[in-house]
């Protein structure tokens, strides 16, 4: 085997984010933002759902429950517990799994 394959790479000086990711606990929900008016209840109903399936996605997947399979009600609604999110009803329980399909 070559010498130069068992050096490590060195640590590169600078870092290419454009902003530092906190992944340390405890969960801190980002500054919220007024939606826009003037539209129908139910596009406000299913923004904020859309929102609370994602964030519950994200925590599931960061706690490494990987498979929807795995993400059943009981897990998704104790997720959303820890992460202090009010209980997801079924139809959000729905969603964190459709999205989970789609993250592979």
């Amino acid at each position: 085997m070559p010498a130069a394959a068992l050096k490590p790479k060195p640590l590169p000086t600078q870092s290419t984010a454009k902003r530092s990711v906190q992944l340390d606990l405890p969960y801190v929900p980002v500054a919220k933002r007024p939606l826009p008016p003037g539209r129908p209840r139910e596009w406000y109903v299913t923004h904020n759902r859309r929102l609370k399936a994602m964030r519950l996605a994200i925590a599931l997947l960061d706690s490494g429950v990987y498979v929807p399979n795995q993400a059943r009600n009981e897990t998704i609604r104790s997720t959303a517990e820890l992460i202090g999110v009010h209980a997801p009803s079924d139809t959000t329980c729905h969603m964190v799994r459709a999205l989970m399909r789609y993250s592979r």
